[in-house]
């Protein structure tokens, strides 16, 4: 399993942007394909991204469809850049990896996850 620390949360106006990263440790991260989620209080955890391990496949959450694009660079860090926020995108946000390299929606395929960073978006 990789170790994986998320940054870039915070608290924005509507419309504005963040850009989160996630860097992993303790393993051959080119290898995994990798996804962000998101998880409000009480609810259950969503997906947003995923990208294969090559970068050249990504899918998205129809809900962060053309605001949201997902990358990775060749080493080990993995993006997402959030445009156009709005204040229902505002949760916790998970990175995770997959070590089979599926890309997938389903949480329960993943066996490497983040602790999250905080993302709030005021109307």
């Amino acid at each position: 399993q990789l170790q994986l620390v998320e940054s870039g949360g915070g608290s924005v106006q509507a419309g504005d942007s963040l850009r989160l990263s996630c860097i992993a440790s303790g393993g051959t991260a080119i290898s995994y394909s990798m996804g962000w989620f998101r998880q409000n209080p009480g609810k259950e955890r969503e997906f947003v991204a995923s990208i294969s391990n090559s970068g050249g496949s990504v899918n998205y959450a129809d809900s962060v469809k053309g605001r949201f694009t997902i990358s990775r660079n060749n080493a080990n860090t993995m993006y997402l850049q959030m445009n156009r926020l709005k204040p229902e995108d505002t949760a916790i946000y998970y990175c995770a990896a997959d070590q089979w390299g599926r890309i997938t929606a389903q949480s329960l395929s993943y066996d490497s996850w983040g602790r999250g960073t905080q993302v709030t978006v005021s109307s």
